[in-house]
């Protein structure tokens, strides 16, 4: 395939809720386009695009896979994203890479909860929207009440572009609005019959007629002096006008075209292609990209090389892939350009396209198209690729990974292994970060939730051979005093030549929020000066150690006040261990409690799920800070404080309690007094694991 022009490109991210048939959509254009000699499917496994052994497993997609469909003289990039909230990421930055979301959507379930949440993401984007109605020849299926869901749900811009010709098991082709005829994919055929609108019975006829007048009303919009002639009473837009507008309406978001159909026997397949290609925005007159500096740059073929990095993929067969976009000028192999992030220069060994996992090399790409390139090992999704390297695209602001596990190697000796397939990872999914918890000693994952760790867990092990186990999150508690004390630490020791004494007076107070305060009081010489470092130490060691359960001490000023030393068996090891003998003499007078990890959260939800929410968090001991209305209509934003152990695991509950809807941001704040109960709880688990030699 020779390299498009942008006119003759359209790149279009398929998005919207598992389920409802985006890879069949994408599998079915590709066998009418003639690109594969069969029609894939997700569910026994033979799909082109699902290829990887995840998704064959779990049946649905987990990361951006791309089709290239040749359609007469353009090549429709078609993004096959996933609809899986755990996967959401991979989904955002897909669709910064394409000028119009195609929402699928079920005809018997409707929009759904992350078709939801993608419209607005790409609402934000500024994308240009259409919406597929699938399935409609499922048991249950009914247009009508889709279309009412759908502009219930995202407003009256919506307008039907095709309508079906029966439902349910009666489906048998679609009306193209736009022309006015029936269309029809013949079962074993290659390509649509078509006939007049006229040849239908008059039921489809007037339906065929009510949506058509929708849709020029919308369409109308575009054109300024056409629409003043069209509320002063003129007849319907005519053919021409309406063939002429529709591109330009699309682009200005003032009709949403919806299209119906079913890809499993693609019924309305051949047609939509036809629309892309006629009507949807191509890169060069829709594509803009925000800078860094806030400049908006647009696609341009006659500027100098550039091009943005959406998707990194790291392929245990031929290394790392990364897929651009390319904003301006071409691209070739050998072309050197440099990373605005590293300032390195990477060079292009190759430049493919990728059909699923089949990689074809080509000789360029211009700007608007969407190709991979292989090797470039650092460059990361968000990176820009241009001459000098000052060109700097504003990578999307992606949602916060807020699920902790914490993950251990099986075996200590691939310990080394784990990191290095941890840090690829994040590296090639920006929605996982991976931190080192120096407090615990733990290893953490942070995702999206469970089928992301769980997906993470099975490629460790086929792609590094790697065996490894989750553990609970250790949550950070401290411990404290809540009142003064004062104690003697005395350690004297004989092994019949030199032995050790140290002997030191220590009190004790409480500081709350000012960490640890060491003050010598020391007169006359009682503990010489070269020792009293040794007390610190030893207080500082046993802070380290904790007294109820373990944790570390915080928030105490220690002061050494008095003390005695023998001329010859005193020395530093003395003093630290009479000062740790001291100090925990002193912790048992002194009050003292454990310190929990407090967290504030938004808790963002529909309004019918907000009494739901504050009496959960009632239950997990936390407390309503306020309310606010959210951005969208029937939002409410919850604000509130809760105990970090109990809301540790909050992705999982909140989506079960919203339906998948509420989301939510949390970050950790101060620490309180834990109450009585979890205080015994941690202090019997910490005898306990002292008990077993742990």
């Amino acid at each position: 395939m020779a390299a498009p022009a942008p006119e003759h490109v359209r790149n279009i991210v398929l998005v919207g809720q598992d389920g409802a048939g985006k890879t069949s959509l994408a599998e079915a254009m590709l066998f009418v386009s003639g690109k594969t000699p069969r029609m894939g499917t997700t569910h026994d496994g033979k799909s082109y695009l699902d290829y990887d052994p995840e998704e064959i497993k779990r049946k649905f997609t987990i990361s951006t896979s791309i089709a290239p469909i040749p359609y007469k003289d353009y090549k429709i990039n078609m993004l096959d994203t996933s609809g899986h909230p755990d996967f959401i990421g991979d989904t955002l930055a897909t669709m910064q890479a394409a000028e119009m979301a195609l929402f699928v959507v079920d005809a018997a379930d409707g929009p759904g909860v992350m078709t939801t949440k993608l419209w607005r993401e790409a609402e934000d984007m500024r994308l240009s929207r259409a919406v597929y109605i699938n399935h409609i020849d499922r048991e249950g299926a009914d247009f009508d009440t889709a279309m009412a869901l759908l502009h219930a749900r995202f407003g009256g811009r919506l307008g039907a572009v095709t309508i079906p010709i029966g439902q349910g098991p009666d489906f048998a082709g679609v009306i193209d609005i736009i022309r006015m005829k029936a269309r029809y994919f013949e079962p074993g055929g290659t390509a649509e019959r078509v006939e007049d609108v006229d040849s239908l019975p008059a039921k489809y006829q007037e339906e065929a007629r009510i949506a058509r007048d929708k849709l020029c009303d919308l369409v109308a919009e575009a054109d300024d002096e056409l629409m003043m002639k069209y509320l002063d009473g003129a007849e319907q837009l005519t053919q021409e006008e309406l063939e002429s507008l529709l591109d330009k309406a699309i682009a200005q978001e003032l009709v949403i075209p919806v299209f119906v159909g079913s890809t499993i026997i693609m019924q309305g397949v051949q047609g939509l292609m036809e629309d892309i290609c006629t009507y949807f925005p191509h890169p060069r007159s829709h594509g803009r990209f925000q800078m860094a500096d806030d400049v908006t740059v647009r696609i341009d073929e006659t500027k100098p090389p550039c091009a943005f990095a959406f998707k990194t993929v790291s392929d245990p067969f031929v290394g790392r892939l990364t897929f651009l976009k390319v904003i301006s000028g071409y691209l070739e192999p050998g072309l050197e350009l440099v990373c605005g992030r590293t300032g390195k220069k990477e060079r292009l060994g190759k430049i493919q396209v990728m059909m699923g996992k089949e990689a074809m090399d080509v000789k360029s790409a211009k700007a608007g198209d969407i190709v991979v390139v292989p090797k470039l090992n650092d460059v990361r999704a968000g990176d820009t690729l241009s001459c000098e390297g000052t060109i700097a695209i504003e990578p999307l602001p992606l949602p916060e990974p807020l699920y902790p596990v914490a993950i251990e190697a099986v075996s200590k000796k691939e310990e080394d292994k784990l990191g290095t397939f941890l840090a690829r990872a994040a590296e090639a999914d920006p929605t996982i970060r991976i931190t080192r918890d120096e407090d615990t000693h733990q290893t953490i994952i942070h995702a999206m939730g469970e089928a992301q760790v769980d997906m993470l867990l099975n490629r460790l092990k086929e792609q590094s051979g790697v065996e490894a186990k989750l553990v609970p999150v250790r949550i950070p508690y401290r411990e404290t005093i809540t009142k003064g004390a004062e104690a003697q630490g005395r350690h004297k020791k004989q092994t019949g030549g030199a032995g050790q004494f140290g002997d030191c007076w220590l009190r004790l107070a409480p500081i709350p929020g000012e960490g640890y305060e060491f003050v010598d009081e020391i007169k006359g010489g009682a503990i010489p000066n070269g020792l009293i470092p040794a007390v610190d130490k030893g207080v500082r060691e046993a802070m380290e150690e904790g007294f109820l359960a373990g944790y570390p001490m915080v928030d105490i000023k220690c002061t050494v006040f008095d003390g005695s030393y023998h001329s010859v068996d005193s020395n530093e090891m003395a003093f630290k261990t009479a000062a740790r003998i001291g100090f925990r003499a002193c912790c048992e007078q002194a009050g003292p409690i454990i310190l929990e990890p407090w967290a504030t959260m938004e808790v963002t939800v529909g309004e019918e799920y907000a009494g739901t929410i504050m009496g959960d968090i009632s239950t997990r001991r936390g407390r309503i800070v306020g309310t606010d209305a959210g951005f969208a209509a029937g939002e409410t934003i919850i604000k509130m404080r809760a105990p970090y152990a109990e809301v540790i695991n909050y992705t999982k509950d909140l989506r079960s309690m919203t339906r998948g809807s509420g989301s939510y941001s949390l970050a950790l704040e101060g620490y309180e007094a834990a109450p009585a109960d979890v205080t015994r709880k941690l202090v019997a688990e910490y005898e306990a694991a002292r008990a077993a030699g742990n």
